[in-house]
């Protein structure tokens, strides 16, 4: 699922080398935290929070079927 996240954030944000994705897991959630540049945030957020909404929709779809949940959070890169 990382995978697929990095794919779309890195198509929105400007400052790549600030990105960072990392996972938690445990036995049947994975915490996805995405951290991007404080310029970016609203690109990666988007308008009352669409562009969030649709990727962890996305990542809810990719992982129908696997057992799992998955949560993804947005953070600012320090």
């Amino acid at each position: 699922m990382e995978e697929i996240v990095k794919y779309i954030v890195e198509k929105l944000v400007s400052n790549q080398d600030a990105l960072q994705i990392s996972s938690q897991e445990s036995e049947k959630e994975t915490v996805i935290t995405v951290k991007v540049a404080k310029e970016d945030m609203g690109k990666v957020i988007g308008k009352h929070g669409k562009i969030a909404e649709s990727i962890r929709a996305i990542v809810k779809t990719a992982s129908a079927g696997t057992g799992k949940r998955y949560f993804v959070k947005f953070d600012e890169a320090e």
